[in-house]
């Protein structure tokens, strides 16, 4: 620390002995050599190396980038040579220059406004360096300037506006990836007749764009994407643009015409500008239908980006005739119909994107037409049918996604002949039949064709994949063992063969894949012991064997340290100090001799003898000490082994809590309190006590938090200890969280959680809700999902708890048949004011009365008709969904459904979809937007989208159809990349599922919150 210190008070001194002796210098040589030298002084000494000969003795128009004419320097490029240290005001006595270039170093500091001294200066360029400060107004002087490029800087404040108005002869502007705000300067009287092109990209400027564009006859280049400018597409600026190349709009907050419901008139417009090679409106919220306009006219369009806005309709079979399309993108929109044979016609077509529409009918045959297509993306769409074989054609296709459609059929062995795919993957299909073995040996990245009804054994093709990555074949019929060959994949970072009929040993030489990260086997046959050469693979992260039946003890150290007794769940032959069962010798051979077996009969006989006179009286003992029988508690037929249920009295219940003092209560509901207990072995828990146990509800609701516990095991759903049932005492033990619920900490004073933390804390829920609809051994719907129902351990882990009106059902589809289990539900209204998916409605106006009044509550019970929920109703996965969606919003906007501010008909939901659209601002926790503030702009531009990602999965899970909803897998998965996105995976694409789009802060973003 001190050496820096003192290393920065040296250059400090420097800067200033230099500032000093300038004009001293100035005396003794020519003015311009005397500012370069100055300036080079200004710089570190590190980069003084990069201009070796620039001193006193050599000729100043030998010094290396220097251009002269006569005693003046005319030229000045000192681009990309790492220079760092503030930018000098001393180049400003460089009067006759006409070129300055200055981009791709580490320049610091703010533009000296003495620049404007230049006034020959033609040619400007400071980009990629790392400037701050605001653009000062005094540039305008520069009344020559025909090249101004300060990209990719730090530079704030707003564009001044007698830049535009002075310098008239602006060729090419360039001001993106700044932090800039405010208006596009639009003014009367601005007039920019040379400008060709125009980039303000990646900033925060609000409001439209201005009119005076349109008399900029020469633009070519016109790039305003990912911005918070609004209003409708610029039909009057583009009109008669012939020159123009490149549109780019994306990320902006646009609409079309006719109130967003008509693209005619632009598509129309854009067809006179025959120049265009590439069109960019992605995520700007426009609507409409695609019209025929689209394929006239710009024969040399390159590259069309459409994809998340709100165009509905069917694709035109006119995009065929721009022949020279490369890449077109309509995924995350409203499409419907049937995928237009036409477009396989184009023979450049590299890039085709039609992911998250509303597609239907069959894959054309005519796609082996295509066969310069090196990404095809036609995933979660509705497309039915069949797979067809001419799609073994595109002999140069990189990137196959066609997953979560309708594709039946079995898999064509023609995709062999995909010799260049990298990525394949058809889950999420109904595929049938055996796995082709020519499929797998084209495969060089990802191999995913899970959730299919695909059967046979695992091919021996499967080791020919030496540089594949995943492997994913989960929850389909495969039979048979797991081939050897399986370790010459030796880039595998990810095995998934769980939810098949697998069975047999796993191999020894699975422990060669060095780089393996998950194998994941569940839920299948698998015997025989778990090799300890997976101690090899030290990269090994998730690990998961559980309902299989293998046997022996489990191998410690290395690997196996990290993993608990969740890795080997339902293995009944296992054992070892991770499943706190000991691994016995095998007994000595006497035991087995004829004499020992009858002395052992003899002796069992007279002990159950003596046992069985006992019984009675030991029974009635254990039930006067508080010892709870099982069978009350967790009777019934389940999965769950029920001795791995520790036995508790009522007495050391009394011991850990302190006689249930008012010390150690921790919360309370409308059916019990919850004390914070330490038992006799240290064990810090959470003891929930039932009350009014007269009432019938509260005797159900135990019943059936029971009943789901004991056939729950997920990370983030939370698990039972063990309980204690008297018939005047019923109590749950369950783990202690000491963050609390996830309602305290959203709404302490003292805790602000982080936009990260929420976003984990908003995906824990979602694979915890998805775990419950869609992949426990029996059904859950959780009917009253809230914050106040969401716990978070010591790492911020979220866990979803209390199922006490839970439904057990068998089928998680709308309108399934719910399973009764204590009927424990049938007179309550399943849920939470404010988290009750619509379609509720009272028997009787007093019980809307008692409802309102009971709204701070949370939790009401009256007697009602649902559709979703409610009194008769039947219990629906969507009604789940529809709370979780309600969560998320109150989690971004840290406003609880039932805030009075949503009084008179007004709810949550609404109130942030009015604002959605320009101004989500105004929703968004202001804590969020002081920490926004505290960002890189990289980070901050990142945070909006996040943000905006998550108003919109909350908007999305709470339409009033349950049917237009998502399934909470589907919101994990996106929850999952939005965390990769957020952790700077630039790769992830979080809006695969449900057709997210961002773009929504109008015209103040996130970085103008005031602390």
């Amino acid at each position: 620390m001190v050496a820096k210190r003192v290393f920065f008070f040296f250059l400090l001194l420097r800067h200033i002995v230099a500032a000093r002796s300038y004009p001293l210098l100035a005396r003794q040589i020519p003015q311009d050599k005397a500012a370069l030298l100055a300036f080079k002084s200004t710089l570190t000494l590190q980069s003084q190396r990069a201009l070796p000969n620039w001193n006193e003795t050599t000729e100043m128009c030998e010094y290396v980038n220097v251009t002269c004419e006569g005693r003046y320097v005319v030229g000045l490029e000192l681009g990309g040579r790492l220079l760092s240290g503030s930018l000098s005001p001393v180049l400003a006595n460089l009067t006759r220059l006409r070129l300055l270039d200055l981009s791709g170093n580490e320049l610091s500091g703010s533009i000296p406004r003495e620049f404007s001294s230049l006034r020959s200066l033609k040619y400007l360029d400071l980009s990629h360096n790392n400037l701050s400060g605001v653009i000062p107004p005094s540039l305008a002087y520069l009344t020559s300037l025909g090249y101004l490029n300060l990209a990719t800087n730090y530079l704030g404040g707003q564009i001044p506006a007698s830049i535009f108005y002075n310098c008239t002869s602006l060729d090419r502007m360039d001001l993106s990836t700044n932090v800039l705000y405010g208006h596009i300067p639009s003014a009367a009287g601005i007039s920019l007749p040379a400008l060709s092109i125009l980039n303000l990209y990646q900033n925060y400027f609000t409001g439209r764009l201005p009119i005076w564009l349109s008399n900029s006859s020469l633009l070519r280049q016109l790039d305003v994407g990912t911005n918070n400018l609004w209003g409708e597409l610029p039909t009057a600026i583009i009109q008669g643009k012939t020159q123009l190349k490149i549109l780019q709009l994306s990320r902006n907050n646009l609409w079309s015409h006719d109130d967003n419901t008509n693209l005619e008139p632009f598509f129309l417009t854009l067809s006179n500008c025959s120049e265009l090679n590439e069109l960019d409106i992605a995520g700007a919220g426009v609507g409409g239908f695609l019209p025929h306009a689209i394929g006239r006219g710009h024969r040399n369009l390159s590259i069309i980006h459409l994809e998340e806005n709100l165009i509905s309709g069917a694709i035109p079979p006119d995009i065929a005739n721009l022949t020279n399309l490369t890449l077109l993108n309509l995924s995350s929109n409203l499409l419907n119909g049937t995928i237009p044979k036409e477009i396989f016609r184009l023979s450049k077509l590299e890039r085709l994107i039609l992911s998250n529409n509303l597609l239907i009918g069959s894959i054309p045959p005519e796609i082996g037409n295509a066969v310069s297509v090196g990404l095809l993306d036609l995933s979660s769409n509705r497309l039915s049918g069949e797979i067809p074989s001419s799609i073994g054609n595109l002999d140069r296709i990189n990137y196959l996604y066609l997953h979560r459609n309708e594709l039946v059929g079995s898999i064509p062995a023609a995709l062999g002949g995909c010799k260049s795919l990298d990525d394949l993957d058809l889950s999420c299909n109904r595929l049938t039949g055996k796995l082709p073995g020519e499929v797998p040996g084209v495969v060089k990245g990802v191999l995913n064709l899970s959730n299919n009804q695909l059967e046979g054994s695992l091919p021996a093709e499967l080791s020919k994949m030496d540089h594949v990555q995943t492997i994913d074949l989960s929850a389909n019929n495969f039979t048979g063992r797991v081939i050897p060959q399986l370790s010459d994949c030796v880039a595998l970072e990810l095995i998934n063969l769980s939810h098949n009929h697998l069975e047999g040993q796993l191999p020894t030489e699975l422990g060669n894949l060095r780089n393996l990260e998950t194998l994941d086997v569940s839920f299948n046959g698998f015997d025989g012991e778990i090799p300890s050469s997976l101690n090899k693979c030290t990269r090994l992260r998730f690990f998961n064997l559980s309902y299989n039946d293998f046997n022996g003890s489990i191998p410690t150290g290395g690997v196996f340290s990290r993993f608990t007794n969740l890795s080997y769940l339902e293995n009944p032959r296992l054992c070892g100090s991770v499943l706190h069962r000991d691994c016995r010798r095998r007994p000595p051979q006497w035991r087995h001799s004829r004499r020992f077996l009858i002395a052992i009969s003899v002796g069992g006989s007279v002990v159950a003898f003596l046992l069985t006179l006992c019984c009675v009286r030991l029974v009635r003992k254990m039930e006067g000490m508080g010892i709870a029988t099982r069978g009350d508690i967790f009777g019934g037929s389940s999965p769950v082994v029920k001795w791995s249920y520790p036995r508790i009295t009522y007495r050391e219940l009394v011991e850990a809590t302190e006689e249930f003092s008012q010390g150690r209560l921790v919360g309370s509901g409308s059916y019990g309190r919850v004390y914070r207990g330490v038992l006799r072995d240290g064990t810090v828990v959470a003891v929930k006590v039932l009350l009014n146990l007269h009432t019938g509800n509260s005797t159900k609701s135990f019943n059936r938090e029971c009943q789901v516990l004991k056939r729950i095991r997920h990370r983030n759903l939370m698990r039972i200890i063990t309980a204690c049932s008297l018939p005047d005492f019923k109590a749950l033990v369950l783990p202690f969280m000491a963050n609390g619920s996830l309602d305290s900490c959203l709404y302490s004073s003292s805790s602000d959680l982080s936009l990260i933390q929420r976003v984990n804390i908003c995906s824990d829920i979602a694979e915890g809700m998805a775990y419950l609809h869609h992949h426990s051994p029996v059904k859950v719907i959780h009917c009253d999902l809230k914050p106040s129902n969401v716990l978070l351990n010591d790492d911020m882990t979220a866990l979803v708890s209390d199922f006490g009106i839970a439904r057990l059902v068998m089928n998680v589809e709308v309108g399934s048949a719910v399973e009764n289990v204590g009927n424990s539900t049938a007179n309550m209204l399943c849920g939470s004011i404010g988290y009750i998916a619509p379609g509720i409605y009272a028997s009787d106006e007093r019980v809307m009365q008692t409802m309102h009044r009971n709204a701070s509550l949370h939790s009401v019970t009256s007697v009602v008709n649902s559709v979703e929920y409610g009194y008769g109703g039947r219990a629906s996965t969507k009604g789940d969904v529809y709370s979780f969606g309600v969560l998320v919003l109150e989690v971004v906007t840290r406003k609880r459904p039932t805030d009075e501010v949503f009084d008179g008909g007004n709810s949550l939901q609404q109130w942030v979809k009015s604002h959605y659209h320009g101004g989500a601002n105004t929703v968004v926790d202001s804590a969020l937007g002081s920490d926004a503030r505290k960002q890189t702009p990289e980070v901050r531009r990142a945070w909006e989208v996040a943000i905006g990602e998550l108003l919109e999965l909350g908007l999305i899970c709470t339409q009033e159809t349950p049917s237009s909803r998502p399934t909470m897998e589907d919101a994990a998965d996106d929850l999952d990349r939005l965390k990769k996105y957020l952790a700077g995976d630039t790769t992830a694409t979080f809006g695969s599922s449900l057709g997210m789009s961002s773009s929504i802060f109008g015209e103040t973003s996130l970085s103008n919150y005031d602390d």
